[in-house]
């Protein structure tokens, strides 16, 4: 088939990306699963070349390789537990190792260690629990021999980029509908047209039209990436983030637990994609049988069943790319979101005294409610000042102690942030305003 140009194939690609993006943004919440031989370490999952472990020793962990069965259903169930709607594997991490039965590469699960098909089994858990189904696929590979000679030899680069290609037309025919195709690290080559991305995604595009590309294949495609940091961009982003700031594989349980994210900063992490319009992707890294690591459980079932109660603030469009969302618009211990007619407080230190007061509002709200049952909560508009009074002594949510409070207003409260204090972030223009 005659390809696109590259300003044609964005043009393309753009006229469907709503259409396509329709549930990863409604979605907000994903699993992101990195498991391979490296697990068995407990190192890192760039053991390989931080130790300069040689390839033929590195192989040998490939027969050790033992995951036990019905690994993945555990995490899939995980995920739903925890109100997330998609999840992400990695079907071949740099280290070369595939979890599927590729004839393209031998070097797979199963020739090797479990002799079964990993892929097969993640797919089939995902469709059981209703989430959505991403396959990571890294571009860099330490196995194979034309993984670093493709930078440099012509012919080297030829039968790589057809070797990459040819594993992911295996993944994108042989499990039905996949929803996001999610590359990595494009070493040793530095642009899409060493890595012939526009022929490449062209393909994969015509065997899975409804699919999703992130940006790693040096195209921008239909998402941003930030890694491990949340950073909100002018087009759709993920932020992927790992569960301890250390590692993507597998690290000792025992010792991860002090480093890894609890139920609270979680919900943090969700508040700030809900500001920014943005996804978070949050990595476990199964251990060695694939068991879900013991620090991320009690984290993510909390998180689950605060989401039951108070996801009407987190899925869907309505929270996305607020652009006149600014900090004022919660307090110095509360978060926000909107919706454009109705302002979310996330609340994470609840206040002792009975009442606590949101700055910079010029109007008052038709009324104010906990998002988890509706109970109204008596308030005063005082000034540029909304009084929340007669509280309860303790924060109103059970689980992770993060109260969500919505402020229903009859129209958008004005961009401008009314201060009494306008040297702190105001304009000369504004801070007029508010004098007046």
């Amino acid at each position: 088939m005659e390809r696109l140009s590259k300003d044609a194939y964005e043009r393309q690609t753009a006229a469907t990306r709503d259409e396509r993006m329709a549930w990863w943004r409604d979605a907000r919440f994903g699993m992101f699963i990195h498991f391979g031989l490296y697990a068995q370490l407990g190192r890192n999952e760039w053991a390989i070349p931080f130790e300069n472990i040689p390839v033929e020793e590195y192989e040998k962990l490939a027969d050790q390789f033992q995951p036990k069965e019905g690994a993945p259903r555990e995490w899939a169930a995980l995920a739903k537990k925890a109100g997330m709607k998609y999840m992400v594997l990695t079907t071949r991490h740099h280290e070369g190792f595939s979890l599927w039965d590729s004839k393209v590469n031998p070097y797979n699960s199963v020739n090797h260690g479990p002799h079964r098909d990993i892929v097969r089994e993640f797919v089939d858990a995902c469709r059981e629990f209703g989430l959505k189904i991403g396959f990571y696929s890294s571009l860099m590979d330490w196995h194979h021999p034309d993984g670093w000679r493709c930078a440099f030899d012509p012919e080297a680069r030829v039968r790589f980029l057809d070797y990459i290609k040819a594993l992911n037309r295996e993944l994108l025919t042989q499990y039905g509908k996949v929803d996001i195709l999610w590359y990595d690290c494009p070493m040793p080559m530095e642009s899409w047209e060493g890595w012939d991305s526009l022929e490449m995604n062209q393909q994969m595009r015509e065997l899975q039209p409804h699919i999703l590309i992130n940006d790693r294949s040096k195209l921008n495609e239909d998402f941003g990436t930030p890694e491990e940091h949340i950073t909100k961009t002018d087009r759709d982003w993920e932020a992927c983030m790992t569960f301890n700031g250390i590692s993507w594989g597998y690290v000792d349980s025992a010792q991860a637990r002090n480093y890894s994210y609890n139920a609270q900063q979680i919900i943090k992490m969700i508040n700030t994609c809900c500001e920014g319009g943005g996804n978070l992707l949050l990595n476990i890294g199964p251990a060695p049988d694939g068991s879900v690591p013991e620090e991320a459980i009690e984290p993510l079932e909390t998180v689950g069943r605060w989401l039951e109660e108070n996801g009407r603030v987190v899925y869907g469009k309505q929270t996305r790319k607020i652009e006149w969302n600014k900090p004022y618009c919660g307090n110095a211990v509360s978060g926000s979101s909107s919706d454009g007619k109705t302002i979310y407080l996330w609340n994470w230190i609840w206040p002792t005294g009975g009442e606590m007061a949101i700055g910079g509002y010029q109007k008052a709200p038709k009324a104010i409610r906990l998002v988890r049952d509706g109970t109204p909560i008596a308030f005063e508009h005082r000034g540029h000042r909304i009084l929340l009074k007669n509280l309860p002594a303790q924060s109103p949510d059970p689980h992770a102690g993060i109260t969500m409070i919505e402020m229903e207003f009859d129209e958008m409260p004005p961009y401008q942030f009314a201060s009494y204090y306008p040297q702190l972030h105001l304009g000369d223009d504004q801070a007029a305003d508010v004098e007046k």
